[in-house]
Formats: C-alpha cells, sequence, structure tokens
C-alpha cells in the first residue's frame, strides 16, 4: 500500500479508501466485518462513511423506516470486536442529511452539527473522528456559525479534522476564506463525484482544492458500475437491468470501446477506472465502495497499474473530459 499526506494536512492516508454505503442494505454485518478486516490487513487505512447511510431503497418504496445510521452502527460494532483496530483507521463520516422528521434534523446549523457528531460517535462507539465532512453544501446557514461549531467540537477533541463533500469551488473558496479569518485552521479536504465519465470537477473543483492544500476525494469510481464491466454483467446475466443497466442507453457505445480499450490493456474495467483516477494530478484516494472481498481485491489491483501516455490518450478520446481547468476549457 502507498500513502499520501491528506491535502496540507500531517495526516497521511491510504491510495484507496474504503466506502461503506453498502453495509447494511446490500451487505451483512458479518460480511461487512470481513470486507473491513481485509481492507486494514491490505493497508487501506481511510474508513469512509457518513450518518446517513444505511437505508435500504426497497424499504423506503413500501413506506417503511429506511434505518438511518445502519452503516455507522456496523462499523461500530466491528470497532467494539475488535478496538485495536481505532488506531489502525482514519474514520471518517458526515453529517448534512436528514436524520428524523424535525425542521432542525437536517443541515448545519450549530444545533444540528453538535447533534449530528454526538450521535455519530455513539454509533460508531468512538470518542472522536479523524475526519468530519460537511456531506452538502448549506446555503441557509453562515459559514460563522459553521466554524463556530466545527471548532468547538475539535476544542472538545471530538474531531480532529473537517472537510466537505458535493461542494462547489466557490463554497470551498468562501468556506475556507471564512475560516482563515477566523483563525480556524481549515478544511483539509474534498469529496465528490468524479471518474471517466464524470468529470466537471476537472473545471474547478480540482484546481481550488489542489491551490488551497485539499485533499481531494473521488466518490463513485465507477459511475455506478458502468465501468465496472456492466457489458460483461449484462451478458452473463442474460440482459438483467438495474440502475447501471439503465445507464447504458445514453453511452453503450462509448462503454464498448472502453471494455475492449480494457481487454488490450489485459486489465479488468473496475481496475483501469481506479488506476485512471489514481494518475490524475490532486486526486488522493478513491473511495471503492465494496460490496464483496471479491470487489475489494480487484480494486486494490489497481494500485499495482501503471498506465503509459497511449493508454491515458486513449481514455481521454473515448470519455473526453471538459477540456481542462477554467476558463481556458471554454475561453481563450
Amino acid at each position: 500500500m502507498r500513502y499520501i499526506r491528506l491535502g496540507r494536512s500531517g495526516l497521511q492516508v491510504s491510495r484507496l479508501a474504503l466506502g461503506t454505503m453498502n453495509f447494511g442494505p446490500l451487505t451483512d454485518e458479518a460480511t461487512s466485518h470481513r470486507i473491513l478486516d481485509a481492507a486494514v490487513d491490505g493497508g487501506i487505512n481511510l474508513v469512509d462513511t457518513a450518518d446517513v447511510y444505511g437505508a435500504d431503497a426497497n424499504r423506503q418504496v413500501y413506506g417503511l423506516e429506511p434505518d438511518k445510521g445502519r452503516t455507522e452502527e456496523i462499523i461500530g460494532t466491528w470497532l467494539a470486536k475488535t478496538p485495536a483496530r481505532r488506531d489502525q483507521i482514519v474514520l471518517a463520516t458526515k453529517a448534512y442529511g436528514a436524520m428524523g422528521p424535525g425542521v432542525n434534523d437536517i443541515r448545519l446549523s450549530a444545533r444540528r452539527i453538535r447533534r449530528a457528531c454526538e450521535e455519530s460517535l455513539r454509533r460508531l462507539r468512538t470518542d472522536h473522528l479523524d475526519l468530519y465532512l460537511l456531506h452538502h453544501v448549506d446555503r441557509t446557514t453562515p459559514w460563522e456559525e459553521i466554524w463556530e461549531a466545527l471548532s468547538l467540537l475539535r476544542q472538545q477533541g471530538k474531531v480532529l479534522y473537517f472537510g466537505t463533500s458535493n461542494h462547489a469551488a466557490w463554497h470551498i473558496v468562501r468556506g475556507q476564506c471564512v475560516a482563515e479569518r477566523l483563525g480556524a485552521f481549515g478544511f483539509v479536504a474534498e469529496q465528490s463525484i468524479y471518474n471517466l465519465m464524470q468529470r466537471s470537477v476537472e473545471l474547478e473543483v480540482l484546481p481550488a482544492c489542489q491551490d488551497l492544500g485539499l485533499g481531494f476525494l473521488p466518490y463513485s469510481p465507477l459511475h455506478g458500475g458502468l465501468l465496472g464491466g456492466i457489458l460483461r454483467k449484462e451478458q452473463a446475466e442474460r440482459g438483467k437491468t438495474g440502475r447501471a443497466a439503465a445507464g447504458l442507453a445514453a453511452g453503450r457505445d462509448r462503454v464498448e470501446r472502453y471494455e475492449q480499450a480494457c481487454d488490450a490493456f489485459g486489465e479488468h474495467p473496475a481496475v483501469v477506472a481506479l488506476a485512471w483516477l489514481l494518475h490524475q494530478p490532486g486526486v488522493t484516494a478513491p473511495i471503492v465502495g465494496a460490496r464483496t472481498l471479491d470487489q475489494l481485491s480487484l480494486a486494490q489491483r489497481a494500485l499495482e497499474v501503471e498506465l503509459d501516455a497511449d493508454q491515458l490518450a486513449l481514455l481521454d478520446e473515448i470519455f473526453p473530459g471538459p477540456g481542462g481547468p477554467a476558463p481556458e476549457a471554454y475561453a481563450w
């Protein structure tokens, strides 16, 4: 395993992060624990979750309680079973989404941040978080209020570092400016969607993170499975449909070219998609949402793959980005 500093912090994290969103809805507790064990034994030390994870889409359809918080609980039982693991991992969770029916059970007011952190600590069975991320931008709460609440958590020893997720570049810059004015340490990471098929962050978010010293943690590296060998799965399952399969309607030609290119490279499509991210400037650690041990093992293979200039150029041809950073991407 290779390690890298998380942005401008002194914290070292693995080049792959373990995403846990599937723990609970798709992966049972016992299997989730085995995946966590295998990840840590393989050198992955960054474990990413969120307070809202655990909801089962099928249960929501029938109007039943979605079980938000279940994913954090699964990680908590794993830590309780093997307490020594806590010092081996960099534990990250997030807050923003609704965790109850009340008007203050959502977003990032000082009250919401304090309660969300306490509840996450309880579910995770730990006394502190290594990284606490704002899961979405809150356009209704002043940055001054947000930083006052976050700074108090740090003073209390409940959180060490802070980050953002799904923030536009100007949101990040604004947040950092207020942090600097108030004497706060500021953010050290941003987490957003980034993959061969969704490269919008190359315009402004990635350049902003590089300039401000934030690590960048891409989620959905396989774009919902479209970059994970979906045509092979489609053939094996005899046309079985799903969310990823539905996404083929607008991009089957490119996906076909991509899988042919991966065959020529001699690598699995999922491996190539992750390896491509690891080759991109500013990327700290792609978040791998493994549902099974086999998927985790496949993802770890990406750390060993070096894509040459011709291979990278071919991937750019199949999935062209926005043309570089703004404004050069669209102006002289």
